[in-house]
């Protein structure tokens, strides 16, 4: 019997030792692609029954070209670079690490609103702009800020709790109804986003959330507030952003995701004198970029040997049994 067929398609800085030893001791045979390009992962994993996939777009027409494909395990919390719809109704699992990173993400969060409040995006250049130099919008006093969560997962509630005592205010809306975290205030999106100082977003990127936080929305902020965003990037429309930037409207944006990554020359977003931009990196540290690589690779294992994977989008055989 020929062994299973296992194919990388995309990793970017991550290190996939220890998922491929997962994978080859338990009898899988293992490529490591490198790319995002449909026609050569196509190619390359014609035979596969696992696509263990960072960022490469997996839609109906590449699933159509991979027959004995079972399993989409992801390099990530998020999915949306998946149709989840076509895998599930052609049988295919898809896979996600889960919470693995929830602490660290939100840390970077809390991180980038203390930059965000005492401007550090603006006087971190102070050496080669002018000592003197000060921006339209002065630090605010962290006691007197209002922060505002749009999402209440594991992740919202992390910032939540770092932010608890530090702020003046937390407004929290979640689109779940789940119970807020002691200390946050419910509220509506419209009335979190108008009310905070600092509005902070943690929801996926799904046909609800697409381009959420559009120039109507965005144009409901307070006056020299900040949009935080290391959710996905499609969640906020990119020249909506930037227009209200250019404006004067919004004093800034932190942001660890676009929607186009990396950027290309000429991204407004990324360009922008007013926008503290990590890149995509709110879920690293020693331990995340270890139990990533392990648990995409364990997924598959896990599938491979119950039929099911241990995190998951959707379960195929809810729909076709």
């Amino acid at each position: 019997m020929a062994s299973p067929i296992a194919v990388y398609t995309d990793l970017d800085d991550l290190d996939p030792s220890e998922g491929i030893a997962l994978l080859e001791a338990e009898g899988f045979g293992v490529r490591v692609l490198e790319t995002r390009d449909p026609d050569t992962i196509a190619a390359a994993a014609a035979d596969a029954s696992a696509l263990l996939v960072g960022y490469a777009p997996v839609d109906a027409q590449l699933l159509d070209r991979l027959p004995l494909l079972g399993i989409v395990s992801m390099l990530s919390r998020g999915y949306d670079s998946v149709d989840v719809d076509a895998a599930t109704v052609r049988g295919v699992w898809v896979a996600t690490v889960g919470d693995v990173a929830s602490t660290e993400v939100a840390t970077h969060t809390w991180a980038l609103t203390l930059a965000a409040v005492r401007r550090l995006d603006f006087f971190a250049l102070s050496g080669r702009r002018g000592w003197l130099d000060r921006p339209t919008y002065a630090p605010r006093r962290l006691a007197d800020t209002t922060l505002g969560l749009v999402g209440l997962g594991r992740i919202g509630s992390e910032v939540a709790a770092l932010a608890a005592g530090s702020v003046g205010t937390i407004l929290g809306y979640d689109r779940a109804g789940r119970d807020l975290p002691a200390g946050v205030t419910p509220a509506s999106l419209a009335e979190v986003v108008a009310q905070s100082d600092v509005v902070s977003v943690h929801l996926p990127l799904d046909g609800s959330t697409e381009k959420l936080f559009d120039a109507d929305l965005l144009a409901t902020m307070r006056p020299g507030s900040w949009l935080i965003n290391v959710s996905r990037g499609g969640i906020v429309d990119s020249d909506a952003l930037a227009d209200a930037l250019d404006s004067g409207h919004l004093a800034g944006a932190a942001l660890d995701v676009l929607d186009v990554e990396p950027p290309v020359p000429g991204d407004r977003l990324a360009e922008h004198p007013n926008v503290l931009l990590t890149p995509h990196v709110a879920y690293l540290s020693d331990r995340t970029a270890r139990e990533y690589v392990r648990m995409q690779a364990a997924n598959v294992v896990e599938w491979y040997r119950t039929g099911a994977p241990s995190h998951f989008a959707t379960n195929p055989h809810e729909v076709i049994a």
